[in-house]
């Protein structure tokens, strides 16, 4: 492995962490959407409230690592991207800020119509969010981003078919996500009722995804036919992964088996991604800058890589602190829980 492709292992290896934690913090505002009205959502959006409040802020540190490793160590590779699909970035930018103010604001107004409104912020940039983010990952894997400052265009580098699957498929698995965490996370705190309605979520959604997906096979082979040789070709065993993966998720799900479906739906979706990057190897961006062409100097590059250990000694054992922490069962009311 050379050093560039160390430093960019770093980056994935943190994208893989945002599509997994920020993913199903997404996913929650999803299922708040859909919850139905103020009142028969009610225990639905309590529930979402309470699995991703300690937490949504700090899923997104990873989407500011992946952001100053490919600023810092590929940034030509980084401007090329930014600047042909500054749009839906930007939107997605825009819907970060909104939903997280729309989360913050709705438990302090007052009001019913206000609060309605924040909530509805909050559930609407919940799902277009993610959706311009596959968007961006489908522009970049269709080949839409070619080098230089803006030189793709920047429409069409995000309205196409790849983009629009991958901006779907990415709204699906932050609702799949989202659903398999909360059967978890309601069992935990009794509320048995919440994790059923949760586990017929995640199965009808993960039925829907199922079949984006397999259409989604002729959208690339038409669309991106040099992603769809690399998936089917060196790709095809971590895509054949993410399948068993996400069939065995299925199957604990179905057992009621909530902590091990969470691991094997995080298999899944990781091997999705995995699938994705061992496809394009070895370009960046698709069909003719690699790894090697677009990283920066060595010495940039090392000494990225040593203030990412060393930063790692730090934020790995808190985010592993912070999300153990919330995990733990919710204390009770009564006089014994008062100790």
């Amino acid at each position: 492995m050379t050093l560039a492709e160390a430093v960019l292992g770093a980056a994935f290896v943190g994208l893989v962490a945002y599509a997994l934690f920020g993913g199903a913090d997404f996913g929650g505002g999803v299922w708040d959407l859909l919850a139905g009205g103020t009142e028969r959502g009610r225990r639905t959006r309590d529930r979402v409230e309470r699995s991703i409040g300690p937490v949504w802020e700090a899923n997104h540190v990873w989407l500011i690592f992946v952001l100053v490793v490919l600023w810092t160590g590929f940034s030509g590779a980084f401007a090329a991207a930014v600047t042909t699909l500054y749009l839906p970035l930007t939107l997605a930018a825009f819907g970060i800020i909104a939903r997280g103010a729309a989360f913050a604001y709705r438990k302090s107004v007052g009001t019913p119509g206000m609060r309605r409104f924040f909530g509805a912020a909050f559930a609407l940039s919940s799902l277009l969010t993610p959706f311009f983010f596959g968007a961006v990952v489908g522009g970049v894997a269709s080949g839409r981003v070619p080098p230089g400052i803006a030189g793709g265009d920047v429409v069409r580098g995000w309205v196409n078919p790849t983009s629009f699957l991958g901006g779907a498929l990415a709204v699906l698995v932050c609702a799949y996500l989202a659903a398999v965490f909360l059967c978890g996370d309601a069992r935990r705190d009794g509320e048995h009722d919440l994790a059923e309605a949760f586990r017929r979520r995640a199965l009808v959604t993960a039925a829907v995804t199922g079949a984006v997906g397999l259409a989604g096979i002729a959208v690339l082979r038409a669309d991106a036919p040099l992603l769809f040789d690399g998936l089917t070709g060196r790709g095809l065993p971590v895509v054949l992964l993410s399948v068993a993966a996400g069939l065995t998720a299925l199957g604990l799900l179905l057992a009621r088996r909530y902590a091990a479906a969470r691991i094997a739906s995080a298999v899944a979706v990781a091997a999705i991604l995995v699938g994705w990057a061992v496809g394009q190897y070895p370009y960046v961006l698709l069909p003719e800058l690699t790894v090697e062409e677009a990283a920066t100097g060595r010495s940039t590059l090392l000494a990225l890589l040593i203030a990412l250990a060393v930063g790692a000694l730090v934020l790995v054992p808190a985010l592993v602190y912070l999300y153990v922490l919330f995990q733990r069962p919710a204390p009770t009311s009564g006089p014994e829980g008062r100790g």
